[in-house]
């Protein structure tokens, strides 16, 4: 018999209970897709608290009926997860709402994380050393070197906060520690008590198993969303959660749940098994582009089919990582027995992973290949035995390629080279002279903390590789395509190939269990003789951290023959100037691949027909000689991860290294800002607070601060690599007395809000239609039409009083969960952005700053209504909105004349309403915390 709303014991666990699914009589449990039953089991707790309505119940039970316009759908995850880019940024706000407190004379301490959240410090490493055994240890030194400030702000949170746990650097990448470590698949929750189970209690296994716990403990989905896009990776664990900003993850961590629109679920039904050659890597390019060709943005994904019974989770996590490159909310793999393998083998506790299985049967969550194929709004389909090797490039994880196809790609983009530019033929030598080895034990002793000495006469060209980088979650935590990389640079090497000088090589995995079971199965030896040697456990070039090119020469040569060099890297994203400001052309690979082009030095070779280079007799040799057969890569795998790895590497998790244990960091209640420090400010966001918001006036005589066309990514509003010398960013930092060498990222700077406002759109590939075709951080202002950067004309407006807006294409606020790109904007005093559609997570950062999104009727755009971003733009109706209600922009040209057009605000729901209103998400949760103290 089930209490309210499903509540009923779990058979076989002693005091336990759980929502059951089966208790409603209006859901076609059978029909329902994995993701709507997590959500629905969200909804079934927040009806018994007394949070939603019967009514919002019901809707969603009855899914795919479309929903009562009224009805809600919350949604409060079990736990937020945070890397440091973005989640410093989340603690400074935080930390700015205490001190808000304190100033109003309430209790500080309100200001509690009431969600648990884990923090993993894994994007701040750098590839400062390569290409010897001391990269790691010196690159790690460095790190803590450069971001000592951002770190102590982090050790005072971990005592300042409840339910707030840091994982120190070093330890791996957060999707990956998630993945292995951190996912429980179900929660545990000791009624009137907190989390069991969870990272928070910073136990070996994160707490007692369930069996051994007191108390009456509710059984629950384990669920998630992070500060980072890639959060999606642990839906390949069968765990439902995905990419938010900073300021919904802030808002979670306070309690607020996020609304949903009833969900729209696309179905992918794998049948088959990939063929030789191919990797789970190829396979999630060949998906990415078939969704991004379909169209999944704001949509949820799941899989199913009997192909998922041949893809392991380490395949699945790689397909769930790249869900935002397909523009998907989630991309969720049902649990079934692959899951429980794989929690054996990560060292969950025994009784753990009897809970999950029994849980997962009991509420209709566990698949088989027996399993009906649930009723999805739509239906794709994919033969796993067409997928091909490819690379995806050259500055979109959409664009993939057949090998064969890769340099056309590369001469599509940037033209056909000149037939006699050097570096082209195959080797086995570099041009230079020199082997491998020789130039490592250089590179071992060059010092100075900088890219390896190369021999003087390295020649780059158009299409040379200058970085191969074996990075970030989307491989690494695949054993199986790591061990192939390993197998592949053995092969390599006992037939004499070795990587020319020119080429960067660095590997970077998404935690330690990787090294070591490189190590185990003798295949580090091969790799480090290629060159890829350990440099960090961390994002690094993926998320812009490659560090310099591999000599000054090089870089003097690219800049001076202005050459379109190329990265190749087994990482997610590839957007432009992304990966290093030198490198205009950036491709995905898997890590076998990286290894292959590393070995061909450029990109203008076949690497299906034309040979990597020579062997020791002078014969050819082709990729396809050395590439190891999935029989032999599944014999390695097998023999060398183990789960003592795991247990082993996880036992420590929390305890960091002798830098981290011996830094000093502040105590107390409140953080002690420090007014000399570069990377952490107090933000304006809370300073004069009042208690009431003053209501939202409209825009009259805005002018376009920046105008841009298709794509225009995260990357572009708020870049994450290198600070530019002579960019805004660049001179304060001067000003203030920082040298260039410690300018460190932009990505390292955004607790500083002075660093970040000036960093705002100044990407050095940035588009700006009103900046006279250069590229870069350049607008005109008007109406003078005077040239100067976007951050001084933005200074000049607020002076002048003149509000500004955003006019875009399509896709706007693509690629990464960047806060900042939000943040930015707001700072520099952006009311609006009308764009042909935005990006989910975009869309929802810039309504949570308090900035209004507006969408362009359809058909529409800023070419078909003949704007140029040199007229004044008035906006009325802000205080009378409604969700997706039509407004109208009235435009006055240069020359007088008037026009107007229609746009729908994308505020979908109350609460969106709500936050513009308040000027925001966490103005309005710091006004109620104010009243409630």
């Amino acid at each position: 018999m089930s209490g309210e709303y499903g509540r009923a014991p779990l058979p076989g666990f002693e005091n336990t209970v759980v929502h059951r699914l089966d208790s409603r009589s209006d859901a076609d449990l059978a029909a329902l897709p994995m993701t709507v039953k997590v959500l629905l089991e969200g909804l079934l707790r927040a009806a018994a608290a007394g949070r939603v309505k019967e009514a919002d119940v019901a809707a969603l039970a009855r899914w795919p009926e479309p929903p009562p316009p009224d009805a809600e759908l919350p949604f409060t995850p079990a736990r937020v997860l945070l890397q440091d880019f973005t989640g410093v940024p989340a603690v400074v706000d935080l930390a700015a709402m205490r001190s808000a407190m304190e100033r109003a004379g309430r209790d500080a301490g309100r200001i509690d994380p009431l969600v648990p959240a884990d923090l993993v410090i894994d994007h701040s490493v750098q590839v400062d050393v390569f290409g010897s055994l001391r990269a790691y240890d010196s690159n790690i030194v460095r790190e803590y070197e450069r971001n000592h400030e951002r770190y102590a702000l982090l050790r005072w949170a971990q005592q300042g906060f409840n339910s707030f746990s840091v994982v120190p650097p070093g330890m791996g990448i957060c999707h990956q520690v998630n993945l292995e470590y951190l996912a429980k698949v179900v929660q545990v929750r000791e009624q009137g008590g907190g989390p069991r189970g969870s990272s928070a209690e910073h136990g070996q296994e994160g707490g007692r198993p369930p069996s051994e716990q007191a108390g009456v403990r509710l059984l629950i989905p384990d669920t998630l969303v992070g500060t980072d896009s890639h959060t999606t990776m642990v839906n390949g664990l069968g765990v439902l959660g995905w990419g938010v900003g900073g300021i919904e993850a802030e808002a979670a961590l306070l309690g607020q749940p996020m609304f949903l629109t009833s969900p729209i679920v696309v179905g992918v039904k794998f049948h088959g098994a990939l063929r030789p050659g191919a990797t789970a890597t190829d396979l999630v390019l060949t998906v990415t582009e078939m969704l991004r060709k379909h169209g999944v943005v704001n949509k949820f994904v799941e899989f199913c089919g009997s192909g998922l019974s041949s893809l392991s989770v380490p395949d699945r996590a790689t397909l769930s990582n790249m869900c935002p490159e397909y523009g998907a909310t989630s991309a969720l793999f049902p649990v079934d027995a692959q899951t429980l393998r794989y929690l054996e083998l990560t060292g969950r506790d025994p009784e753990q992973i009897r809970l999950v299985e029994a849980y997962c049967r009991e509420q209709s969550l566990f698949r088989t290949d027996e399993s009906p194929t649930p009723s999805f709004s739509e239906l794709l389909e994919l033969d796993l035995a067409t997928v091909e090797p490819s690379l995806a490039g050259p500055r979109r994880p959409q664009d993939r390629h057949s090998l064969p196809d890769v340099w056309t790609s590369f001469t599509e983009v940037f033209g056909e080279p000149p037939p006699d530019e050097p570096g082209n033929g195959p080797a086995r030598m570099d041009d230079e002279g020199g082997t491998t080895e020789e130039r490592l034990k250089e590179a071992g002793a060059a010092g100075g903390g900088v890219a390896t000495a190369v021999r003087a006469g390295a020649k780059v060209a158009d299409g040379s590789v200058v970085i191969a980088a074996i990075t970030s979650c989307t491989n690494t935590s695949n054993p199986s395509v790591m061990v192939a990389a390993g197998l592949l640079a053995k092969a390599a090497v006992e037939r004499g190939l070795e990587v020319h000088s020119h080429v960067k090589t660095s590997l970077a995995p998404g935690s330690r269990v990787v090294t070591d079971y490189l190590k185990n199965a003798g295949l580090m030896e091969y790799l480090e003789k290629l060159g890829f040697y350990l440099v960090g456990y961390g994002c690094t070039t993926c998320i812009g951290n490659s560090g310099p090119l591999a000599s000054p020469e090089i870089e003097q040569q690219v800049i001076d023959g202005n050459l379109s060099v190329a990265a190749v890297l087994s990482g997610n994203r590839n957007f432009e100037a992304r990966i290093h400001p030198l490198v205009k052309a950036s491709y995905l690979g898997s890590p076998p691949l990286v290894v292959a082009y590393a070995l061909a030095g450029n990109l203008r070779k076949d690497l299906t027909t034309e040979p990597l280079g020579t062997d020791r007799d002078g014969k050819p040799v082709l990729l396809s000689e050395i590439w190891p057969s999935p029989e032999l890569v599944a014999q390695t795998v097998g023999e060398a991860v183990r789960q003592e790895m795991y247990t082993r590497e996880y036992a420590k998790i929390f305890e960091g290294d002798e830098n981290w244990r011996k830094m000093d960091a502040p105590t107390g209640a409140s953080f002690a800002w420090d007014q000399s420090s570069t990377y952490v400010q107090e933000p304006p966001y809370f300073q004069d607070f009042q208690a009431e918001p003053n209501p939202p006036g409209d825009v009259v005589g805005a002018r376009c601060l920046v105008m841009v066309a298709d794509s225009v990514t995260t990357d572009h509003i708020s870049p994450a690599g290198s600070i530019p010398a002579d960019s805004p960013a660049g001179k304060y930092l001067i000003e203030h007395d920082v040298e260039k060498i410690d300018f460190n990222s932009y990505g390292a700077r955004r607790g500083n809000h002075e660093v970040m406002v000036r960093g705002t759109f100044a990407n050095i590939r940035l588009r700006n239609e009103l900046a006279g075709g250069k590229e870069g951080y350049w607008t005109t202002h008007q109406p003078d039409g005077e040239e100067m950067t976007i951050y001084e004309a933005s200074v000049r407006y607020r002076e002048e009083g003149t509000p500004l807006i955003v006019i875009a294409g399509k896709e706007y606020g693509s690629g990464s969960s960047r806060d900042w790109a939000a943040k930015g904007p707001l700072l520099l005093g952006i009311r609006a952005v009308i764009a042909e559609s935005f990006e989910r997570i975009h869309r929802s950062n810039l309504v949570g700053m308090g900035i209004l999104p507006l969408e362009f009727s359809a058909g529409e755009s800023r070419q078909s209504l003949g704007l140029n971003g040199r007229e004044k733009f008035t906006i009325r109706g802000f205080g009378e909105l409604s969700p997706r209600q039509r407004l109208t922009v009235d435009v006055e040209g240069p020359d007088g004349a008037r026009k107007s057009f229609s746009v729908t605000a994308r505020l979908d729901n109350e609460t969106d309403i709500e936050y513009l209103r308040h000027g925001g998400v966490l103005p309005m949760v710091l006004r109620d915390l104010m009243t409630r103290a």
